[in-house]
């Protein structure tokens, strides 16, 4: 895989710098902390600057609300051209028949979703979020549990990942859902789609799956695409694995009936108009998942994922689901080292290594100051490192975290990583 890495100096901004010099030294701050930094969140990725440039193009001038072809503004001529290639581009690598690409984001994608196929009071069966699952899938605190009745499924084995299908059947059966959930967003193995398909065939429930951490796992081959075990709709957001910019997505496999429902949901049931120049961000970047290099991009970031996750296992430090198929990794910082979720994401902060902290399955600590970390490879896959690479990030990380009230020993690993991001520059072109 060609990278062509070019290291990355501040974007000439002369009318920004000008105008508002506030707005443009944080944004070249960010972009001095991305290049000098580890990305090891695995919702984040570097999108290509072909991609940024279709983001800040002239299209955000432009209201398009309705869909090609089927407007109710004028002057549409080049917004149509854009959102047809972007459907036409995203079908193509999920195998499907039909896409909404407006969705602002994941979770309007996913209530969106709900809206055009469900009643208010509809059960919903979705994964639990202390087990890896998505506020949307759910959590109290989220409004659409005042319309939508959701009931959960977990784990069977936390040390293995298994999922307790069976329990899942039994609540399926019991609590006739008129959809089930397959998603995640902290959750480490593969999912079994065909128990999924079967048992939602057995209640008559739509199969839906929420792919936004794994899309581009998926459009790059290198993990199983729920279309192929009979899924009804996929939802994903553009960015993490995708590599796109920030959106949502509503996939409909093949029954026109579902799509148009969708649709209308979207629009004008949630959104009003569309983000032209985000859906021409989208349609990049699908082109980009569409080159054959994209598919050794993704099956290197689980690569690197299982190499760091080796290294956890080797000093013994608890993975929730035992280790990874894919492209994140769920830590037990807390049970293992002594040092909480939030200390551990402060701490790597400061060595320029970037995670977000994250509560574990039956986390007996709170939210905001949980027992585990969230990790993952996306990014730096992007950079260009190897498996070698990602050993010695593993082992840096859990270092500084052995080492956490050694500023001595910190300062080193600051320069340690800032030498490995000088020699794997962001790329501004991925292939």
């Amino acid at each position: 895989m060609s990278s062509h890495s070019i290291k990355m100096t501040h974007d000439p901004l002369p009318f920004l710098q000008k105008l508002d010099p506030k707005i443009y030294e944080a944004i070249s701050g960010e972009e001095t902390r991305e290049e000098d930094g580890l990305e090891l969140i695995p919702s984040e990725n570097y999108v290509s600057r072909a991609v940024r440039e279709a983001n800040g193009s002239v299209l955000t001038n432009k209201y398009s609300e309705g869909y090609p072809h089927k407007r109710y503004y004028g002057g549409q001529t080049f917004t149509d051209v854009v959102e047809e290639i972007a459907i036409e581009r995203i079908c193509k690598l999920f195998g499907c028949q039909f896409a909404n690409v407006q969705p602002h984001s994941g979770a309007p994608a996913n209530v969106a979703t709900y809206f055009a196929l469900l009643e208010p009071g509809d059960t919903i069966l979705g994964m639990d979020l202390s087990h890896g699952g998505h506020l949307t899938h759910g959590h109290p605190v989220t409004y659409i549990t005042k319309i939508f009745n959701f009931v959960r499924y977990g784990m069977k084995n936390i040390e293995t990942g298994e999922i307790d299908y069976a329990g899942l059947r039994e609540t399926a059966l019991r609590e006739k859902p008129k959809m089930i959930l397959a998603g995640f967003s902290a959750y480490s193995r593969e999912l079994d789609y065909q128990k999924f398909v079967d048992i939602g065939r057995e209640v008559g429930a739509y199969v839906v799956g929420d792919m936004a951490h794994i899309a581009g796992l998926i459009a790059g081959r290198a993990v199983k695409n729920p279309f192929d075990a009979g899924f009804d709709v996929i939802l994903s957001t553009t960015h993490k694995t995708l590599r796109g910019p920030r959106g949502g997505i509503i996939l409909t496999r093949e029954d026109e009936e579902i799509a148009k429902k969708v649709n209308k949901s979207v629009f004008p049931g949630f959104q009003g108009g569309p983000h032209m120049h985000s859906i021409a961000a989208k349609a990049v970047a699908f082109g980009e998942a569409l080159q054959p290099e994209f598919q050794e991009y993704a099956k290197q970031i689980i690569k690197n994922a299982k190499a760091m996750a080796e290294v956890f296992k080797q000093r013994k430090v608890r993975m929730i689901g035992g280790g990874t198929d894919n492209h994140l990794i769920l830590a037990d910082v807390f049970g293992s080292l002594g040092v909480t979720g939030k200390e551990a994401q402060t701490v790597l902060d400061e060595v320029g290594i970037t995670l977000n902290m994250n509560m574990i399955a039956n986390d007996p600590r709170k939210p905001m100051d949980p027992s585990g970390i969230r990790l993952g490879t996306p990014a730096i896959t992007t950079r260009g490192f190897k498996e070698k690479d990602c050993i010695r990030v593993a082992e840096l990380l859990l270092d500084t975290l052995e080492n956490k009230d050694d500023e001595d020993y910190k300062k080193k690993v600051r320069e340690e990583i800032r030498d490995m991001c000088h020699a794997h520059p962001i790329p501004e072109k991925h292939f």
